[in-house]
């Protein structure tokens, strides 16, 4: 009977049910207040969640204990405190983003002139315009400009300080058109875009590592005041082991609807959480603001990013760019390259790929650091590129 007993206790640790769920048990973690004297860097905190003012803080940067200091701090809020950090005024270059905006109006209008695009993992089809792999498609439209978007030293530092380095970008435009009615509250890839089923499959462990294979983000195109609907927010609920199961139910939704928080933001914020934090984006409820946000969905080294990405595309679309700039320093260019060329070695066909000076073969980030060391001719990196990418097929 100990046997069975313990077996029983082993399988109801490791395998968790929406039924156990308890919205009293969320409750308790959520409703203690977030102690901004925690963290020490932080401006201030706003309704539990972090301000971080970049305009202070961008000048300090380039002190390596300086920023060691603050990636630990936020990759300490993002796991064991609120779980979401406010960058505010972390892109002052207000020209380059309206100039983004305007490819992305774009790309949406050729979008919904083809009938393809739209949809919406958490809210009604029609409410909001996508702009899926914005990515790649800002990179392809308009290299000088993608190459200031991405140059950004926030985005790098708090993509690493969650992930650690080779990470993988992806981004998703989401403009949420005035009357746009709220996403349902839920938690975010890889198990947040599983059905309830699905994820009860899959042992405690992986519900508590998952969270920590992506980090969710957003930067404001626009002035997006508490009308126009910004992210709501549930401060601490990713520490809420069996949340992946609780989104779904009323009583926690019912919870959220009362208890999360909105920030207005201004254009060149960015905003930052776990993926395990219960939000949803919020009803526009303005009659003239498109609320226009670029949604960064950053994958570690070691998990699958959502999208399929031409990196090698984009690579020879920078380059020339690269080779042009003026106004980037070699720490802005690093910060595009992390962000577009694939910074992972594997996988690859060992057998026509195999690491030579080294435990792993070079990837095509370092290729395009020696390239540009080099100065190689546009002609020969797409040709050694091409070369690359032809070793690492089956």
């Amino acid at each position: 009977m100990q046997k069975i007993d313990r077996s029983l206790h082993l399988r109801s640790r490791t395998f968790l049910r929406a039924d156990n769920c308890d919205v009293a048990d969320l409750a308790a973690i959520c409703e203690v207040a977030t102690d901004v004297t925690d963290y020490p860097l932080a401006a201030t905190a706003e309704k539990g969640v972090l301000i971080y003012g970049c305009p202070t803080l961008a000048p300090r940067l380039s002190d390596p204990d300086f920023a060691d200091a603050l990636m630990a701090e936020w990759a300490d809020a993002l796991a064991n405190g609120p779980g979401v950090i406010v960058l505010s005024g972390a892109e002052p270059d207000l020209a380059m983003i309206d100039r983004a905006s305007a490819i992305f109006r774009e790309l949406i209008a050729r979008q919904n002139a083809a009938g393809t695009g739209g949809g919406d993992h958490f809210a009604k089809p029609g409410a909001n315009d996508r702009l899926w792999n914005s990515l790649e498609k800002h990179c392809l439209a308009d290299p000088v400009n993608f190459a200031r978007y991405y140059a950004n030293p926030f985005l790098a530092l708090v993509s690493q300080a969650w992930l650690g380095p080779y990470y993988q970008m992806t981004a998703q435009l989401n403009v949420v058109n005035p009357g746009g009615a709220s996403q349902s509250p839920h938690r975010d890839y890889h198990l947040g875009f599983q059905s309830a089923d699905a994820v009860a499959r899959y042992p405690s462990h992986v519900h508590r590592f998952s969270p920590m294979l992506t980090l969710q983000g957003a930067i404001a195109h626009v002035d997006a005041t508490i009308e126009a609907g910004p992210t709501l927010l549930l401060p601490h609920s990713q520490k809420y082991e069996p949340g992946y199961l609780a989104t779904s139910r009323p009583d926690f939704r019912s919870y959220f609807d009362a208890h999360a928080v909105q920030l207005p933001l201004k254009k060149g914020d960015m905003l930052f959480f776990s993926p395990a934090l219960f939000h949803a984006a919020g009803t526009n409820h303005t009659t003239d603001v498109k609320r226009m946000v670029n949604l960064f969905q950053v994958s570690s080294a070691y998990g699958r990013a959502m999208e399929s990405i031409d990196r090698t595309a984009m690579c020879k679309a920078l380059y020339p760019a690269f080779l042009a700039a003026k106004d980037l320093t070699a720490d802005q260019i690093a910060n595009t390259i992390a962000a577009s060329a694939e910074g992972y070695s594997f996988p690859t066909n060992l057998d026509r790929d195999p690491p030579i000076g080294g435990l792993a073969p070079k990837s095509q980030a370092a290729l395009m650091h020696e390239a540009l060391a080099a100065r190689w001719t546009p002609e020969t990196l797409n040709a050694t590129l091409d070369a690359q990418a032809a070793k690492r097929l089956p």
